[in-house]
């Protein structure tokens, strides 16, 4: 019985681990060796998330915002500059730029997926073996099935892994210099809603760590 809910224990303890663990982690970054005599506190940026996905593209920009204004970083949304109609057709850069540097912003943030990858894996189910008993099970058939009952198990399963590639970008609005970028994996985000809330605290995190923004 202590086995079985030691057993319990660790697979409940596992779980929970499991759960709480991010999903997005920062795989690769690059930061413009100046980076750190200009950093982005009291500055200005534009988000551009680039996806045709309106959901994703409005929330997540809301939430990068939100996040901007925690550093007093003034933001301004693609979804709140461009018009539906400005997705129709790859515009001009005259057009995108005059967009952009109208806003009055001195940084343009993007956000791209850039691959995305699903792989099967088979979960197996809960075998348990108990150690041979000798001549344990000839006290008759409900001895012999109360030995070999552990040994029954749950049928496993196939399970699929999606993982999604992202690059961030951060560019200098006049110049459209390259400042910083850095690449991610999120691994089964689990909803659109998890995934902008965690991922622009990854970005604000690693900004930290290579001198964009103070501690």
């Amino acid at each position: 019985m202590k086995k079985q809910f030691a057993r319990l224990l660790t697979v409940a303890l596992l779980i929970f681990f499991s759960a709480c663990s991010p999903s997005t982690r920062i795989t690769g970054s690059w930061a413009d060796p100046t980076v750190r005599q200009r950093p982005m506190e009291n500055r200005s940026v534009f988000i551009a998330s680039l996806t045709r996905n309106i959901e994703v593209r409005t929330k997540l920009e809301n939430e990068m915002a939100a996040q901007a204004a925690t550093r007093n970083i003034k933001a301004v949304k693609s979804i709140e500059t461009f018009s539906p109609e400005f997705y129709q057709s790859l515009p001009t850069k005259q057009q995108l730029l005059s967009q952009i540097q109208g806003t009055g912003v001195t940084s343009i943030l993007t956000v791209s997926l850039i691959k995305k990858e699903s792989e099967q894996r088979y979960v197996r189910g809960n075998t348990q073996y108990m150690p041979y008993r000798t001549f344990g099970w000839y006290g008759g058939f409900y001895n012999y099935y109360n030995y070999m009952y552990p040994t029954l198990y749950d049928p496993g399963y196939y399970v699929t892994d999606k993982t999604y590639f992202l690059e961030s970008n951060l560019y200098d609005a006049k110049s459209e210099k390259l400042i910083w970028s850095a690449q991610s994996e999120t691994v089964n985000p689990g909803s659109i809603d998890a995934f902008v809330k965690e991922y622009p605290k990854v970005l604000l995190a690693q900004m930290v760590k290579d001198g964009l923004l103070a501690q």
